[in-house]
């Protein structure tokens, strides 16, 4: 338990406090997924297919949607120029961070945050609007890329780590998760100006190169690959410390995931052993608060990146927005 323990902290705190880690983030996780699994006794040949097999499908939809994305990119921009202009952009914008935040779930949160970054870059908006139109598509598009195991890292090693089926993230959060993402839509209509300004966050971005594409697709295998194994080791502390934690508790603790990738933690977290009640408030809560801070969800930090999205930039919003969600399905999951 010692070492586990040891290798949940360097987990936990090394990404947010050394950039040389938080650069390598992928690589990190597999070592530490591999000291877990090791220390653990979980370790075997079963764990080894299993840590080969399950990025596969994540791997290919984020490389297959990543080449049709660049090869796609001038005609992808000129139909967001005349179908913004066609239903005025309040309107498009809220229609963007609905269908980004329900079609990240097949195109992937990754894809979606690239289609995210072109879109504010061809509409000429008000570098504050701009800032709170990222902000709340990456909440849709973290939330709504949960719903199948192909969407982003999370859903798919809560899958595995079950052992479920495609549909199965669609029954448990479907119900809270499409909701939010239409209210979302609906709430960026109001924080959206369009009055054009010369002070904007884009700027024209070139077409990613296909060694990006490659690369970014590697990564994201190694990433998942690494988190099989976390998941699997941590095993043994999950069964001893947190299973008998109340999902009201859980749901909060799970803030920590504003700081932290919710995809880590939901590979340390979740069990075979917890009920549906109990799943659905860890998953909900790690959602939620992954798009209060950047490095909280991939889409975030991809985002952030591509437009020069500051770290108090995106906190000023996104953490009363994030605080409020939390409060609104705390009261839905478990007052009424």
């Amino acid at each position: 338990m010692i070492g586990l323990f040891i290798i949940l902290f360097l987990v936990l705190f090394l990404p947010f406090s050394v950039k040389k880690v938080e650069h390598n983030l992928e690589a990190f996780l597999f070592v530490m997924g591999i000291a877990a699994a090791t220390v653990s006794g979980m370790m075997n040949l079963h764990l080894i297919e299993k840590a080969l097999v399950d990025p596969i499908n994540i791997t290919l939809a984020v490389l297959i949607a990543g080449l049709i994305t660049k090869w796609a990119q001038k005609p992808l921009e000129a139909a967001i120029l005349a179908t913004s202009k066609a239903l005025t952009p309040r309107i498009f914008l809220a229609l963007m961070v609905i269908i980004l935040g329900l079609a990240s779930s097949i195109i992937t949160a990754i894809i979606a945050a690239i289609i995210l970054v072109i879109i504010v870059n061809v509409l000429p908006l008000e570098r504050k609007s701009e800032v709170h139109f990222t902000i709340l598509a990456c909440f849709s598009i973290g939330l709504g890329a949960a719903l199948t195991p192909i969407g982003e890292p999370l859903s798919t090693i809560v899958v595995s780590k079950l052992s479920e089926d495609f549909g199965y993230l669609f029954e448990l959060i479907g119900p809270e998760v499409i909701p939010a993402v239409i209210v979302l839509g609906i709430i960026s209509m109001f924080f959206v100006k369009t009055k054009e300004s010369s002070d904007t966050l884009g700027s024209e971005q070139p077409a990613e190169t296909y060694k990006e594409i490659i690369i970014r697709a590697a990564k994201i295998y190694l990433f998942v690959m690494g988190l099989t194994f976390l998941g699997h080791g941590f095993e043994p502390l999950i069964e001893k410390y947190i299973l008998g934690l109340s999902p009201e508790l859980l749901y909060w603790i799970n803030m920590i995931s504003a700081v932290l990738d919710n995809a880590t933690l939901a590979a340390a977290e979740v069990s075979p052993a917890m009920d549906s009640e109990t799943i659905r408030a860890i998953l909900l809560g790690l959602l939620i608060a992954g798009g209060m801070l950047i490095p909280g969800n991939i889409p975030n930090i991809i985002a952030a990146g591509k437009l020069n999205i500051t770290s108090k930039e995106w906190a000023v919003f996104g953490l009363p927005v994030g605080l409020v969600i939390m409060a609104v399905y705390f009261v839905i999951l478990f007052i009424f």
